[in-house]
């Protein structure tokens, strides 16, 4: 499983986001991450929004192995779900 978000340092969602992934690669749960900074690689949000296939109005977006999740809660939610948190 490989997540790739795309955020901006300066959002603290993003910031989240990105230590959620850190974590569950440090605990060998997911294969990697990729942070996008969007800021510094000029990504904007219609380039997310046509990957995504749909609007897109906040970050970070996050995607799992190429499948759009949505923001910091979904992703939150989608850990719980597949109980990557538990040892």
């Amino acid at each position: 499983m490989f997540v790739v978000i795309f955020g901006r340092m300066s959002c603290p969602f993003c910031v989240r986001a990105k230590h959620l992934a850190e974590h569950l690669e440090s605990n060998g749960k997911i294969d990697g991450y990729r942070y996008v900074d969007m800021p510094s690689e000029g990504v904007t949000k219609e380039d997310i929004a046509k990957t995504a296939g749909k609007p897109i109005h906040t970050v970070p977006q996050i995607f799992v192995d190429q499948q759009h999740i949505g923001g910091f809660t979904e992703f939150d939610q989608f850990v719980r779900d597949k109980q990557l948190m538990a040892s």
